[in-house]
């Protein structure tokens, strides 16, 4: 019942098709190229959307975990690993320390080879070294809600 209806109604392409080719099949001068510019349009579309890249989402990645520690270690394990660690913390601390003295002497021989008060330069500096230290030392109080809202 379907194809029935269909093939009589006006959206058959059978006629369209049929119509096409008596037009195409009958001489005229510039019948080839009104069909290659009919062409062009559709064409260029598809070229335009057979070079264009569309990408998928990527594959949601597999995590694997890495434990490095033994699950089952004991109080006493942990606390020695982390006595070892905090060695192993002083002595790089100790050695940043000490390359930090040997720059200072460096600049100070060459401060005095220059000509400059490289002790009044040595005061300036522990005085702020001084001072950054007690303000990393000193916790910044929060401000109060009284305070706030006087701000405001």
């Amino acid at each position: 019942m379907f194809s029935k209806s269909f093939s009589k109604s006006r959206f058959n392409p059978a006629s369209g098709f049929a119509d096409f080719w008596n037009e195409i099949r009958r001489p005229q001068p510039y019948r080839l190229p009104i069909l290659a510019l009919s062409i062009l349009p559709v064409a260029g579309m598809f070229y335009w959307g057979m070079n264009s890249t569309v990408y998928g989402e990527p594959e949601r990645p597999k995590v694997t975990y890495i434990t490095t520690l033994d699950p089952a270690r004991t109080d006493a394990e942990i606390a020695a690993e982390n006595l070892a660690n905090q060695e192993v913390r002083d002595l790089r601390a100790a050695e940043e320390a000490r390359i930090a003295e040997a720059k200072r002497n460096m600049y100070k021989a060459l401060g005095a080879a220059a000509g400059m008060d490289v002790e009044e330069i040595e005061r300036k500096a522990e005085a702020e070294r001084a001072a950054e230290a007690a303000a990393a030392a000193s916790p910044t109080p929060a401000p109060s809600p009284a305070s706030e809202s006087a701000a405001q």
